[in-house]
């Protein structure tokens, strides 16, 4: 048994598909299957029911789910320690959205665990929901933030705030929709609200996956996008931006997900600094509606 046996069985375990774990770990489907046959050897009993509508875990299999958990996180945590030096009495890692990096929110929250413990050390990532779920799962990643999380077995999924997505033009007297509007996908929530708001309006010309690069695009080219009004503050502010009149605002949840049982003494305290920060946005929210 090895690493990557566990890491395979609890992406299928996650997914409950030989086919969509191997999407999300990015090798071949029989690959998936090899892992998880020798597992079987290893154990010495069926963990998956295979049939047409994916892989179900048997008893044993949701026995052994646990204990995987535990081996990764434990096999993690050692890689950890191992290379952490002594001055460091733990580490954390913490992964989120690109457009919930920006401004001040979590910069704010990581000056604060600085503050309040610089003996951890504080490893940093930018990843989609998908990646930053499987490494949640995988037990490589401590806390997610995100808009869009699945709910997975062992993974606590908590509500922290609202963004309020507003539409931003570079021209404040141009008509919209126009020919340089920017669709950025803010995932599926947001494009259930914008095709319902705007049931008629045409596959924009350009579309973005990421916020940042929707504002780079459209302070460079000149056009429009919807944005975190949190994110377009300081563009507003500085007239490089404007809201388009009239135009509607959509809710966008954001989201921390982390190990629903975890004996780390470190999440605990960072869970609540980021609780605090997010009441403190909540309340900036409320003022701006």
């Amino acid at each position: 048994m090895d690493i990557e046996q566990i890491k395979t069985f609890l992406s299928v375990a996650a997914n409950g598909s030989f086919q969509e774990a191997a999407k999300r770990l990015y090798v071949t489907q029989s690959t998936v299957s090899t892992r998880i046959q020798r597992l079987e050897i290893y154990l010495r009993t069926p963990l998956f029911v295979r049939n047409r509508s994916g892989a179900q875990l048997t008893l044993q299999g949701r026995r052994f789910l646990r204990h995987a958990k535990t081996l990764l996180l434990t096999l993690e945590q050692a890689r950890h320690d191992i290379g952490l030096p002594d001055r460091f009495r733990a580490s954390i890692t913490l992964g989120a959205r690109i457009a919930l990096w920006e401004e001040a929110l979590l910069p704010r929250w990581i000056g604060e665990i600085r503050r309040l413990s610089p003996d951890v050390s504080i490893h940093c990532d930018i990843g989609f929901e998908e990646d930053l779920m499987r490494c949640l799962i995988e037990g490589t990643l401590d806390i997610g933030l995100m808009y869009t999380p699945q709910h997975s077995p062992g993974l606590q999924v908590e509500h922290l705030f609202d963004e309020t997505l507003v539409l931003l033009s570079t021209e404040p007297d141009q008509l919209w929709p126009n020919d340089d509007y920017i669709y950025v996908d803010w995932g599926p929530a947001f494009y259930a609200q914008h095709s319902n708001n705007y049931p008629n309006l045409e596959r924009p010309a350009q579309v973005v996956n990421i916020g940042w690069l929707g504002v780079q695009l459209i302070i460079r080219n000149g056009g429009s996008c919807f944005l975190p009004i949190r994110m377009a503050e300081t563009f507003i502010q500085a007239q490089k931006l404007h809201i388009v009149p009239d135009s509607l605002q959509f809710k966008l949840p954001a989201y921390m997900v982390y190990p629903r049982d975890n004996d780390s003494s470190i999440l605990p305290p960072v869970l609540d600094i980021l609780r605090a920060l997010a009441t403190v946005e909540r309340q900036k929210q409320y003022s701006l509606g």
